[in-house]
């Protein structure tokens, strides 16, 4: 069986976690941590229980404890009173942590939500989407260069299915919850674990060969 732990909050992740999964093979070497924006003015607004320097130890930390992890992030654009300067913390944040992928989002109201109650949503439209679109360009190097780390090596791989793309490949995962195809050969089954090696990728899939 493996195990991929999915989601937390960063104020209520530990290094016990990240210890669990150096421990354990068939615990992924992979982590969503939802971070929401760089700056610590945005993250007070948001009423987030962590700091822009708490979230960025913890990621030292874990990438000390488990070296080849991987995180994705939640991302979102034009929150209520963001500045230029906020955009950029959040920007800088993304390169120091190099997340291999992430999802990304411009802000927009939720009746009943204290931002909505309280807050007004003050940074144009136009902006929004042009910050958000700088997010999701950087998030796209941030991939690549994942992507291009794990050129070269071998991984043991979980089968999930057929990939969408060609019929004669299988589609499957990595620990860091990296897709890879491959080459279908006789008597491998979805559910089964094979070693690959990786010999390409793209921004967001990794090409590989059985080995």
């Amino acid at each position: 069986m493996r195990i991929r732990f999915s989601t937390s909050n960063p104020h209520e992740m530990t290094e016990e976690v990240f210890r669990v999964i150096a421990k354990y093979d068939n615990v992924c070497n992979y982590v969503h941590l939802p971070v929401q924006s760089g700056s610590d003015r945005i993250l007070q607004k948001m009423n987030r229980q962590h700091t822009r320097q708490e979230y960025l130890d913890l990621i030292k930390k874990a990438k000390e404890i488990v070296p080849d992890i991987a995180f994705s992030q939640d991302m979102i654009a034009g929150f209520c009173g963001e500045t230029e300067e906020d955009h950029q913390l959040t920007l800088d944040l993304m390169r120091q942590v190099e997340y291999d992928y992430g999802y990304m989002f411009a802000y927009s109201e939720r009746p009943g939500t204290p931002a909505h109650k309280k807050m007004e949503d003050d940074v144009p439209a136009d902006i929004k989407q042009r910050r958000l679109a700088e997010i999701i360009a950087l998030q796209g190097e941030l991939s690549r260069k994942r992507m291009q780390s794990y050129v070269g090596k071998t991984y043991e791989v979980l089968i999930e299915g057929i990939s969408k793309k060609n019929k004669n490949q299988w589609k499957a995962r990595t620990s860091q919850n990296a897709v890879v195809v491959f080459d279908i050969i006789e008597g491998q089954n979805i559910g089964d674990f094979v070693t690959v090696f990786v010999n390409d990728c793209t921004q967001g899939t990794l090409l590989g060969k059985t080995v």
